[in-house]
C-alpha cells in the first residue's frame, strides 16, 4: 500500500482507499469468491457510490468544494479485472424459472452502471484501471467510466453470443458513444476478444500502459487532467449532450436481456454452465484475500 494512501473502508467485496493529497478515491473489487459481478459485489458498489455522492454533496454544501475529485475502479488481484456477470446465478434463475430474481439482479446492475456513468450527479471524474482481462459485464463496467486506462496484455470483449445472449447492462449504449453502431454490433455479434491496443486504436481506451505500470499511468493521467481540466470537462459534457445515455434506455435493454435469458434452451444453458466451470477454476486459482492485511492492491 502506498504510504500516502489512507484506508477508507472495507466492504464484503470492495476495498476503498482515499489519497488526500490527490483527491483520488481508489475502489478495488475483490475477485474472490468468484471474479465476476456477484449480487454482493453489486450491493457493495451501490452502497459505495451512494456514500461518495452523499459525502461530495455534503462537502460542497458546507465548504463549496469536495475533497474527492476522482474515483478509480480496479481489481484487488493482478491479472483479472472481471469475467462479467454471475453466470452461476443466471443459470440458477433460469433453471428455476425465477424471472423476478433475475430482474432484480438486472435492475441493480443498471443502477450501478448508470450511477458510474452519471458520476453520481456530483462533480467528480471516474476512471477504470484495467490490469487483467475484462469480459462481458466487466467490459461494460469499464466503459461506464469517463476514462479507461488499460495495461497492454489485457484482453476484453463480449463472449455472450457463445450461449446465444448479448451484453445487456449498457454495452451497446456505452460503445455507441465512442464508435459507430455498425462496429458496435460487429463486436457484440462476433464474440471476439480484443487486445488493449486494438481497442485503443478504435477509440475505446484512453491510455495503454505497460504491464505492471497501470496505477502509475493513472496517476500521470490525472496530472494531465489537472492541467487541462476545463477543456476535458467541457469535452465530456459535449459528448454526453450529443450522445446521451438515459436510465430508461438502459432499463429497457435490461428488460430485453431478462426476456432473452429466460428463453434460453437446455443446450444453451449447458454451454453457460461450462463457462461457469471456467469462472470456478479461476476462483480456485485465486488465494482467499484477507482484506485487512497489508498487501498492496493491484487492479
Amino acid at each position: 500500500m502506498n504510504a500516502n494512501k489512507k484506508l477508507a473502508q472495507f466492504y464484503d467485496q470492495l476495498v476503498t482507499e482515499f489519497n488526500e493529497d490527490t483527491g483520488v478515491m481508489w475502489c478495488y473489487m475483490n475477485p474472490y469468491p468468484r471474479p465476476c459481478f456477484t449480487s454482493q459485489l453489486l450491493e457493495d458498489l451501490n452502497g459505495f457510490l451512494q456514500a461518495v455522492r452523499n459525502k461530495v454533496s455534503s462537502e460542497i454544501r458546507e465548504k463549496g468544494s469536495s475533497s474527492i475529485k476522482y474515483i478509480v475502479f480496479g481489481s484487488y488481484k493482478p491479472g483479472i479485472f472481471s469475467l462479467g456477470g454471475d453466470l452461476a446465478f443466471f443459470t440458477e434463475c433460469i433453471a428455476d424459472e425465477d424471472r423476478d430474481k433475475l430482474s432484480d439482479y438486472m435492475r441493480l446492475s443498471i443502477d450501478v452502471m448508470y450511477s458510474i456513468y452519471t458520476n453520481m450527479d456530483v462533480p467528480i471524474t471516474t476512471i477504470s484501471l484495467i490490469r487483467g482481462n475484462a469480459l462481458g459485464a466487466g467490459f461494460e463496467g469499464a466503459l461506464s467510466c469517463d476514462y479507461v486506462v488499460v495495461e497492454e496484455s489485457v484482453q476484453m470483449g463480449f463472449p455472450e453470443v457463445l450461449f446465444n445472449m448479448f451484453p445487456g447492462m449498457g454495452a451497446y449504449s456505452f460503445l455507441a458513444r465512442r464508435i459507430d453502431p455498425v462496429r458496435v454490433e460487429r463486436m457484440i455479434l462476433s464474440g471476439r476478444i480484443f487486445s488493449a491496443n486494438e481497442l485503443y486504436e478504435m477509440g475505446l481506451m484512453d491510455v495503454v500502459a505497460e504491464d505492471h505500470f497501470g496505477e502509475l499511468e493513472v496517476e500521470n493521467f490525472i496530472k494531465k487532467l489537472e492541467k487541462t481540466g476545463n477543456t476535458r470537462k467541457a469535452v465530456l459534457q459535449i459528448r454526453n449532450q450529443i450522445n446521451p445515455v438515459t436510465f430508461e434506455e438502459m432499463l429497457s435493454i435490461g428488460e430485453l436481456w431478462v426476456k432473452s435469458a429466460m428463453s434460453l434452451t437446455a443446450k444453451e444453458l449447458k454451454t453457460m454452465r461450462r463457462l461457469v466451470k471456467s469462472q470456478d477454476r479461476m476462483a480456485k486459482s485465486l488465494k482467499t484475500l484477507v482484506l485487512n492485511s497489508q498487501v498492496s492492491p493491484a487492479g
